[in-house]
């Protein structure tokens, strides 16, 4: 491997790092506090150089034992993190310099990440509502919806989290950061789900059956699509619509497509390129086309006229 790809490796495996101690919900380390009215579990942590203490909630063996377990996982991800910057310091990265008009498209990101999971998720056909995919988003957990269905919605925002970690943004959109993005989509379905498809599917309702893809051609097809001298949501359209239609994986290559789309689209501060729920059926008519015609003329003006949110 040479050390540019273990830079782009080193940087995923950071950002995936990141992402995972943002979902720890208490971070700190537990502390046990007593009066006459009982016993309560706080949680202490320094922060800019003083100890704070936060108030939890009413003491259990259970809650207690939840606390220990996330202060561990905290401290090994922490620890994870400090040495893959050691590595990435040896091998001379610097964190790249996010521009003004790329760090307002992230803000602009950050703030629609919920609506555009929501989308995603109603894309899929899985069975939400904004409310719901909210409440999954922020507690993991909701009723009246499957299992797999929260998996689904929770891979989501583990991938969008992953894309809009700063250096995962100076990393370019290639066949690597696209495996990663399809890992975190397929994570509880497939036990890697990053990998190149190497077996044949079809796609229901159309007649199209798309080839085992090779991963020289798959790397070399995204590469062409991202030197062409077209405009950046001309581009994340083409990238978008590859992917799909490649099937490059055993599944996910929708969600994947998408957040591969956007991590392109956001690094250049062009907006975001998003199906929305009301697009929902007519996009999946013309794609259906597109598979079965080769032609994306229709399709790919679609998506530029009506999947492109603008920051204007």
């Amino acid at each position: 491997m040479s050390d540019f790809e273990r830079i782009q490796s080193l940087i995923k495996d950071k950002a995936e790092a990141e992402a995972r101690l943002s979902l720890i919900p208490y971070d700190g380390s537990p502390e046990i506090k007593e009066n006459r009215s009982g016993k309560y579990l706080y949680i202490r942590k320094r922060i800019a150089g003083k100890l704070t203490s936060k108030y939890v909630d009413v003491y259990s063996d259970d809650l207690y034992q939840l606390l220990l377990r996330n202060a561990s996982e905290s401290r090994e991800l922490n620890k994870q993190i400090r040495k893959i910057n050691k590595e990435l310091a040896a091998l001379g990265y610097a964190p790249g310099e996010l521009s003004a008009e790329v760090r307002l498209n992230l803000d602009f990101a950050r703030a629609n990440m919920k609506s555009n999971i929501y989308d995603q998720a109603v894309l899929e056909g899985v069975s939400t509502t904004f409310p719901q995919t909210e409440d999954i988003i922020d507690n993991g957990t909701v009723n009246g919806m499957t299992a797999s269905d929260v998996q689904k919605i929770l891979n989501l925002k583990h991938a969008w989290e992953f894309i809009l970690d700063e250096d995962v943004l100076c990393a370019d959109s290639d066949y690597y950061l696209l495996s990663h993005i399809a890992k975190l989509v397929n994570e509880g379905f497939y036990s890697d789900g990053g990998r190149i498809r190497g077996v044949p599917v079809s796609i229901g309702g159309c007649k199209y059956i798309p080839p085992i893809p090779v991963e020289s051609l798959v790397k070399e097809s995204i590469q062409n699509i991202i030197m062409t001298k077209e405009k950046p949501i001309d581009i994340a359209v083409d990238l978008c619509l590859y992917v799909m239609k490649t099937q490059v994986f055993i599944d996910g290559n929708k969600r994947a497509a998408v957040i591969i789309a956007n991590h392109y689209m956001i690094s250049k501060g062009a907006g975001l390129l998003v199906i929305p729920e009301s697009e929902v059926p007519e996009f999946k008519k013309l794609l259906v086309k597109y598979y079965e015609d080769d032609n994306k003329s229709k399709i790919h003006s679609f998506l530029r006229e009506k999947c492109w949110r603008k920051m204007q």
